[in-house]
């Protein structure tokens, strides 16, 4: 039998359960045919053969002598035949065994007599009575012969029918069983996915959540696990460098020179501080990437707005032109808070890196389906080989004045990746710096 193209546990266990008790239907609907054919047969043989019997033997009518050979049959007949005239006069008698009174009321009644009961059918006609009766206990037995050979079919298929059913359930069911062992059997930090192959397709959902779960605990292990690691190695050298910094300050001999120190040791504070959130930004947002929250329609204009409102008084301290050159209407699907973290280390990396006096441009322009944010600064930009390597965290190119942790494009990184949004950097025609392009789905 061919199993549906969709692989549905429903369907092949309606179709072989279906197809099973058809055919067992089938059989058992052929051999009760086959039997009460039969039986109806030996019934109407039966009965032919115990009304000749019943015939055989004629008592003595109107003076007549016996027959020497037929008088004292003892033969067991269930069939006894009565004929009577109209005036109670016995006319016939098939045997001497059976000698039941004369039944008054036409048709079928039962009679009790020698301990027997017998059913006892009267004909009337207008010269005589004919009256019929026949034993109930041979009756019973007939009936229960029936009855037995109508029920040895049932009785033989449920047994087949019952097999066929547990290994139709069995064998449909052994790819859940297959799935049941795989997760029971691993360690526990085994998140490899689970096999999908033939599973049923009830089955095959839940496998593939069971996977994305496994795939986002994965995830968050990672996160944690590189956020241990890189906070143990990025710390070292800041914490080192406060200490040696402690040192200097006790060691300063004059006010000049613990002036100097303290300002050492704030800046080392500030920088040490300013990783120490940065590396928690980073590890926050690879847990929010891993714990696959739901998205929501987001205004990228308006938060691109509120993000350049934020950071206006930073570019005014350095008299950098941050303004929004472009800002059409258009919402996205994306997590609030982790796109404006984005434009805040957009913006601050873009005023980092531009010179005193230069420009920083934001745009968000409508293409086609697509919502394209792009951050341009009059800075130095960067130097295409190194372009896919800012990406990376840590990383800081070499000759760079400005200090930083190097995680800045990092977490733009890891939003972007959150957002499914490819990151683009480079080179500002317009205004000779660096250009980051985000270009996002547009909300139906």
């Amino acid at each position: 039998m061919k199993l549906h193209p969709s692989h549905s546990l429903r369907t092949r266990l309606l179709w072989f359960l279906l197809v099973a008790i058809s055919v067992t239907a089938a059989a058992q609907a052929l051999i009760a045919y086959q039997t009460a054919r039969s039986e109806t047969d030996e019934i109407f043989d039966y009965q032919m053969q115990q009304m000749a019997r019943s015939l055989r033997s004629v008592l003595p009518i109107a003076g007549r002598e016996t027959f020497p050979d037929e008088s004292h049959d003892e033969e067991h007949f269930d069939f006894a035949v009565q004929v009577w005239t109209l005036d109670g006069i016995l006319a016939f008698q098939s045997g001497e065994r059976v000698a039941l009174p004369r039944q008054a009321v036409a048709g079928f009644s039962e009679l009790s007599t020698n301990g027997a009961i017998h059913r006892v059918f009267v004909e009337r006609s207008r010269s005589q009575i004919i009256q019929v009766s026949q034993d109930m206990s041979a009756r019973r037995e007939m009936a229960s012969a029936l009855a037995l050979r109508t029920v040895a079919p049932i009785a033989l298929m449920a047994p087949v029918l019952m097999l066929v059913v547990w290994w139709v359930v069995r064998t449909s069911l052994a790819p859940v069983t297959r799935v049941r062992r795989q997760v029971a059997g691993r360690q526990v930090n085994d998140l490899t996915e689970v096999s999908e192959d033939g599973l049923p397709d009830e089955i095959r959902p839940l496998v593939q959540e069971l996977n994305l779960l496994f795939k986002r605990v994965r995830q968050a292990f990672e996160a944690q696990n590189d956020f241990v690691a890189d906070a143990a190695h990025e710390l070292r050298s800041p914490l080192a460098a406060l200490k040696l910094q402690v040192l200097g300050l006790q060691r300063a001999g004059d006010n000049a020179a613990r002036e100097v120190a303290v300002s050492r040791l704030t800046a080392g504070i500030d920088r040490a501080t300013r990783l120490v959130e940065q590396l928690l930004v980073l590890a926050r947002q690879q847990a929010n990437a891993s714990a696959g929250s739901k998205p929501e329609a987001v205004a990228l204009a308006d938060l691109v707005r509120l993000a350049v409102a934020d950071s206006i008084v930073s570019a005014q301290a350095r008299r950098i032109d941050l303004g929004v050159a472009e800002a059409e209407p258009g919402q996205i699907s994306g997590h609030p808070e982790a796109l404006r973290i984005l434009m805040r280390n957009l913006l601050d990396n873009a005023l980092k890196y531009t010179p005193e006096g230069g420009t920083v441009d934001v745009r968000v322009s409508r293409e086609v389906n697509d919502m394209v944010l792009g951050v341009e600064d009059s800075g130095a930009g960067i130097a295409e080989q190194d372009r896919g390597r800012v990406l990376d965290r840590f990383y800081r190119v070499a000759g760079t004045q400005s200090t930083g942790s190097g995680l800045g494009l990092a977490i733009v990184k890891s939003i972007a990746e959150l957002h499914g949004v490819k990151l683009t950097l480079d080179h500002s025609p317009r205004l000779g710096g660096l250009r980051v392009e985000l270009r996002f789905a547009l909300k139906p």
